[in-house]
């Protein structure tokens, strides 16, 4: 018999009503020890039946026939990308998870002298390790709004994102950050004129987005971080 596992992050917590009192302390399900209990009791739960026999037989194909027999599930997960979603100022965008270390709450930004650049703000201690902190707002050209953008919870903080690919890391702002969000590949639209030129051409494409108990959807900016770390490398001197 399966055990079911107690999401309570479903119905009080951020994907719920937002009721549970815990989420004044962890200000997000992740940060629990109950998400992460049952985290733990996923990964060491026991294997499917006819998992190992199916993966065994997988693996032992060659590249031309694994394609023609892999699962359904396995052929979705190919046409699925997974992002972490963030606002910056009025505009909510999306990075590929895997370039996501970690998210750490603001800390003190330390000035380089005789830089004068709008991206490159400075370096920022994550952790004991300094880092290059830079500006998405001014390499992306978006501007502050007139008014300030409702956030999805009354617990909204800021934070530092820390994003690495190949060895390089930066550390940047962020307004608001929901989390991880997963999408089929042609829900992906071409970018209109409302994004701003800059904008633009770091846009793969458009997709609309709901968050759980929010009456409205959003349109979030999916960037390419292929040009994005290569642009930074190259402006944040």
């Amino acid at each position: 018999m399966t055990t079911q596992v107690e999401s309570c992050w479903n119905v009080i917590g951020i994907e719920g009503d937002r009721t549970c009192a815990e989420l004044a302390t962890h200000a997000h399900c992740r940060n629990c020890p109950v998400y992460s209990a049952a985290g733990r009791y996923l990964l060491e739960r026991p294997t499917p039946e006819k998992y190992r026999h199916e993966w065994t037989q997988l693996l032992a194909e060659s590249p031309n026939e694994k394609n023609s027999h892999l699962p359904t599930y396995a052929l979705r997960t190919k046409e699925t990308l997974t992002v972490v979603i963030f606002r910056l100022h009025q505009e909510w965008l999306a990075l590929p998870a895997q370039v996501f270390k970690e998210t750490t709450p603001p800390s003190v930004i330390h000035t380089l002298p005789h830089r004068q650049n709008q991206v490159l703000r400075g370096l920022i201690n994550i952790r004991g390790e300094l880092l290059l902190c830079v500006s998405l707002s001014h390499l992306l050209n978006i501007e502050s709004g007139d008014t300030p953008r409702q956030g999805l919870s009354p617990v909204s903080h800021s934070r530092m994102a820390v994003i690495e690919k190949a060895g390089n890391a930066w550390v940047f702002p962020v307004d608001e950050i929901y989390g991880v969000h997963r999408f089929h590949r042609r829900e992906l639209r071409d970018a209109f004129k409302r994004l701003t030129q800059t904008t633009q051409t770091y846009t793969k494409g458009l997709f609309s987005w709901q968050p759980a108990n929010f009456p409205t959807s959003h349109t979030v900016s999916y960037l390419d971080d292929e040009l994005l770390f290569t642009s930074l490398a190259r402006k944040a001197q």
